[in-house]
């Protein structure tokens, strides 16, 4: 067993994970023991200032050990304005709660959950993106 996941299976840590857009924001929170996510919501505020308030709150709240961003990308893996957008939003949230931010590639992750019939697509897509993390290979 590598170190990081011996440090999973001796301290189980939550996580919340975010579907950044520019006009939502999907959040899922899950745990390192079980590895599954729990879609959780949708922010809609309409500025980041207002979204980082209620982000804020919600870290607050549920004292996570770290952040997940899904950073999408073309099929071919190249970068495009939301690729831009979501890694920028990764960077203030590392600013602001001072915790680990992973960013995870969410390539086609609302297609699944449009695919999975999803009422809140994008929480579910934050919860897809969640698990993804859990499931990558350790670095």
């Amino acid at each position: 067993m590598n170190a990081v996941r011996a440090a999973f299976a001796a301290a189980p840590s939550l996580f919340l994970a975010f579907d950044f857009g520019t006009k939502r924001v999907g959040v899922a929170s899950g745990n390192s023991l079980t590895q599954t996510a729990t879609p959780l919501g949708t922010l809609a505020q309409d500025n980041s200032g207002a979204r980082l308030a209620a982000i804020a709150a919600l870290v607050a709240e549920w004292q996570p050990a770290a952040l997940v961003v899904g950073v999408p990308r073309h099929p071919d893996g190249a970068a495009h304005d939301n690729t831009r957008r979501a890694e920028r939003f990764a960077r203030q949230l590392r600013a602001r709660f001072a915790l680990p931010v992973h960013e995870v590639d969410e390539r086609y992750t609302t297609t699944e959950a449009l695919a999975a019939g999803a009422a809140d697509v994008d929480a579910a897509s934050a919860a897809l993106i969640l698990e993804q993390y859990f499931n990558q290979p350790p670095r």
